[in-house]
Formats: C-alpha cells, sequence, structure tokens
C-alpha cells in the first residue's frame, strides 16, 4: 500500500534528513519526493511505500505528527486512496 507524507513549515536544516530518517525507522520505503523552499518556507511530498511499516498505518500517523512537532513542523500521512478522493475535483 502507498501513502502521501506532506511538510510544510518554516525551512531549516535537516528537514528532509529528519522525516527520511524517522520513515526508515518504521520500514517504510520512500518511492517519489517533491520538496521546494518558498519565502522561507518549507514544503515537500513524498509518496512512500508502507506495505512493510513495522507499525499499523494509524501508529505511523501519529508517530510523524509527534515527530514534526518536535520540529516545529506539519508532518501528515494519509493512504494515497484517501488523499486522491479528498483532493479530486
Amino acid at each position: 500500500m502507498r501513502a502521501i507524507v506532506t511538510v510544510v513549515g518554516k525551512d531549516q536544516v535537516g528537514i528532509i534528513a529528519a522525516v527520511c530518517v524517522k520513515l526508515a525507522e518504521y520500514n517504510v520505503n520512500v518511492l517519489d519526493i517533491s520538496q521546494t523552499v518558498m519565502q522561507g518556507y518549507f514544503t515537500m511530498m513524498m509518496v512512500v511505500d508502507v506495505s512493510a511499516c513495522s507499525v499499523p498505518l494509524a501508529e505511523l500517523v501519529s508517530l510523524m505528527d509527534e515527530e514534526g512537532r518536535k520540529k516545529n513542523l506539519s508532518v501528515r500521512v494519509q493512504r494515497e486512496d484517501i488523499f486522491e478522493a479528498m483532493h479530486r475535483i
């Protein structure tokens, strides 16, 4: 199963590394990544494979949210099908 990870916040050193290390800790594989910095704000979207995740998806959502709060970032994880349904026009 695939999921979408979004990260938003003030730009700072190590955001990509911190998010990727945390995902790897739970055996989540990054399939695609896009990031940009706009006027000092960092934004990133990742497509990840959570098929081999070592914790249930609901727990991963909480753990990544908690990790984001530690760095003053918004980190959201959603199943890909739900993300697509929410953004369909």
